[in-house]
């Protein structure tokens, strides 16, 4: 079941990927499994299916709590500091 948090709802315009890769794969020659974008700095970075979880530690530096997942066909948010996961359309 979808659930939101105020994290969620603030955000009205979603920050779509500039390229599907890595920002930071592609600097270390790292590879990734799947993409995520965040939502308060438009950053790219791999998930934590990928060896290096590029964006859970830009959350934890960052503390920017929203991303989307940068896949194609994939519409979803995820909230880092509320466990909070919604679909969009």
């Amino acid at each position: 079941m979808d659930q939101t948090c105020q994290h969620i709802t603030e955000i009205t315009d979603l920050k779509l990927p500039k390229e599907l890769v890595c920002e930071e794969c592609v600097k270390t020659g790292g590879r990734w499994m799947h993409l995520r974008t965040c939502q308060t700095c438009g950053i790219t970075l791999c998930c934590d299916s990928s060896p290096a979880t590029h964006m859970t530690k830009h959350f934890h530096a960052t503390a920017h709590p929203v991303v989307i997942s940068a896949e194609p066909a994939e519409k979803w948010l995820w909230c880092y500091q509320d466990e909070a996961f919604v679909e969009y359309d």
